[in-house]
């Protein structure tokens, strides 16, 4: 936590805005953070709602008991709105266009590293911190903030914070970096607070029950494609499907094909509304191409440069050449081929434990 306290300006209140989603990631931040003697503030910023057991109201009020455990002052900041605009409708959009989205990316960048930052400096803060499982620092050489890798590979975050920028990572604080997920838990047990125990939320938080194409369903109601081909790769049709909604790069269950075969969706034709499918192998990919780029460092590299992309949160990354190009666009040359590439995906780099940036995946490259 050497860190975070060196990014606090010497004329300014050591005053931290605490993000606290009602998890106990969140609570032992926070927690963290008054031990490291900031003056902490806990803000839990109300998002999607309903049912769901992260951003609703019911996880404001796990958040103010803790806040009153700890003895701190908290605010609830109702971003609903915003979040609809920013996050939930192209969630939709993503789907109807044949592209997988991740909400969690712009969500972060987005809420609590842009909206919640501004609130922060409303609030005197120098700062936010997050439970997110990730690490900041600077780089001795350049004087640039780093993101690194989690100490706990299993809990690791970075893949959903590969955008954020330089001024962010100045102001971004994360407490949890070093520490395993059950050593969170024991500190939380320790300190009494109610979150200890509380159950991890893994869905997206606007879709509770996980299911995809019934939330875009109810969206789009008059934009959706309505029922089209399956087709191989020589596009003789194989079957027919409800909306390409309903599909994913990979997918290989719900298909409803009359064939012996294991078939995998390969390909989504939103502009024909048709969903092709193959061979496992059919799914290996060469490469990536890539757009809405960003680099930690603030700038792309002049030359192409070596790394390990992740092309979706669980993989554990293979080696490339990430080949910079102009207008935020980049490819990705993998040394083996690569399973699953998915358009809608992050694919980040990294270079050891560190995050060089990363980009939204287009198309696949094969």
């Amino acid at each position: 936590m050497s860190a975070v306290a060196a990014r606090v300006d010497a004329d300014r209140p050591r005053r931290v805005v605490a993000a606290m989603s009602g998890g106990v990631d969140s609570s032992v931040a926070a927690a963290l953070l008054l031990e490291q003697g900031f003056e902490v503030v806990g803000v839990t910023l109300h998002l999607a709602g309903g049912s769901s057991r992260c951003c609703s109201l019911a996880d404001a009020d796990d958040a103010r008991r803790v806040a009153d455990r700890l003895g701190i002052r908290f605010y609830v900041a109702d971003y609903a709105d915003r979040f609809r605009e920013e996050v939930i409708d192209a969630f939709a959009d993503a789907y109807l266009r044949g592209r997988t989205p991740i909400p969690c990316i712009p969500c972060n960048q987005r809420f609590k590293f842009h909206h919640l930052l501004e609130r922060a400096r409303a609030l005197g803060a120098s700062g936010v911190a997050t439970g997110h499982y990730a690490r900041v620092d600077a780089d001795p050489a350049t004087g640039r903030w780093r993101l690194r890798r989690a100490a706990d590979a299993e809990k690791d975050q970075t893949y959903f914070l590969f955008n954020l920028t330089q001024d962010q990572l100045a102001r971004a604080a994360f407490p949890l970096g070093e520490l395993s997920k059950s050593a969170v838990r024991e500190r939380a047990r320790r300190l009494g607070l109610a979150t200890a125990d509380k159950p991890e939320s893994q869905e997206i938080c606007f879709v509770p029950d996980g299911d995809y194409a019934k939330r875009v369903e109810e969206m789009r109601p008059d934009a959706l494609p309505g029922d089209g081909e399956i087709v191989d790769a020589s596009g003789r049709v194989l079957g027919r499907h409800a909306g390409i909604h309903r599909f994913t790069v990979g997918q290989r269950r719900g298909l409803s094909l009359a064939t012996s075969a294991r078939l995998y969706v390969t390909h989504l034709d939103a502009a024909r509304n048709r969903v092709e499918v193959g061979s496992k192998e059919a799914l290996r990919a060469r490469g990536a191409e890539l757009e809405g780029v960003s680099w930690i460092a603030g700038a792309p590299p002049p030359a192409p440069v070596r790394a390990r992309v992740r092309v979706r949160h669980r993989h554990e990354g293979a080696d490339a050449t990430v080949e910079p190009e102009a207008r935020g666009c980049a490819r990705v040359h993998f040394d083996a081929p690569v399973l699953a590439v998915s358009p809608g995906q992050a694919a980040v780099f990294e270079d050891g434990d560190q995050v060089l940036g990363g980009g939204w995946i287009t198309g696949a490259l094969r």
